[in-house]
């Protein structure tokens, strides 16, 4: 699954594929790279990133006067259709035969219109838990669908409480959601599980999930996992106390997704399309 950011503010590229033109001929490219799937989304949730719904929390971090959270405006739903609407309509038009596209969107209006333009799944960083209508949306859509995991929101994470272990609480969640989401008329064969690695985990949190990501298989749902250049990874590399920036990471990430294909990982987003198809064609031979 390859990553298309229509953002000004994404963590990896933002900005570089915001215009809709780069973004539909970056499409094209991560398809002719080997992409079966490529994500669309048009609004940034890396760390710090404001977004909106029903069941926001009181912003801890607003009250510490944490810039990047207090002046940073949400996404209103026009501007975010505005985004990806038109690149999955050009992308629609000319990927290849067999190739899928996916929104990266946690709105079910957004959700909707993507799916009529021509996306085959809805992948939402909520867990189709920010807007109380994404679910049955989605089961009215009949199209695929990933739940991923996310704690808290990206401008609280800083503040989230330690978890004795994050992979038993991501996975009891996981499981949760996703009967409720069968509850609501989403087939269990449209959908797909992301445990969320760096989404509300610190550092050390995401080693865990990924080290022990075969045991996610008793749930029974093919699994996304999201590792690209994220920050745990930088880390991890980190030289002289100081972490490997994003432009540093590739390496990192290709190791991680080596482990991930090993651990059972079924679809791997990431924004290095060509060199994680070598990895995983290499790690199922293996395998």
């Amino acid at each position: 699954m390859g990553v298309v950011n229509v953002t000004p503010d994404s963590f990896s590229d933002g900005g570089f594929y915001f215009d809709r033109d780069k973004a539909v001929e970056h499409a094209l490219k991560l398809f002719e790279e080997g992409a079966d799937i490529v994500d669309i989304g048009g609004e940034s949730t890396r760390p710090g990133a404001r977004v909106s719904g029903p069941e926001k929390a009181t912003d801890k971090s607003d009250k510490k006067g944490g810039a990047d959270c207090k002046f940073r405006p949400v996404v209103s739903e026009k501007e975010e259709l505005d985004r990806v609407i038109p690149v999955i309509s050009s992308v629609k038009q000319k990927k290849r035969k067999g190739a899928l596209i996916s929104v990266d969107t946690y709105k079910s209006n957004v959700a909707r219109a993507a799916v009529e333009a021509g996306a085959d799944i809805v992948n939402d960083v909520s867990g189709f838990r920010w807007d109380p209508q994404m679910g049955k949306t989605l089961a009215e859509l009949k199209c695929g669908a990933v739940l991923m995991h996310m704690r808290g929101r990206p401008d609280e994470w800083r503040d989230l409480p330690q978890v004795p272990d994050m992979v038993l609480l991501v996975k009891r969640e996981l499981s949760d959601w996703a009967q409720h989401a069968a509850r609501l008329g989403i087939r269990r064969d449209r959908l797909a599980l992301d445990p969320g690695i760096g989404f509300g985990k610190n550092f050390d949190q995401n080693y865990p999930l990924l080290k022990r990501l075969d045991e996610f298989h008793s749930l029974r749902f093919p699994l996304v996992i999201g590792l690209s250049r994220k920050s745990f990874i930088g880390r991890a590399l980190a030289d002289k106390d100081k972490d490997a920036p994003v432009s540093e990471r590739l390496y990192g990430t290709l190791a991680a997704e080596t482990i991930a294909v090993l651990r059972g990982a079924h679809i791997l987003r990431t924004h290095d399309v060509k060199a994680s198809v070598d990895a995983a064609r290499m790690a199922d031979t293996i395998a």
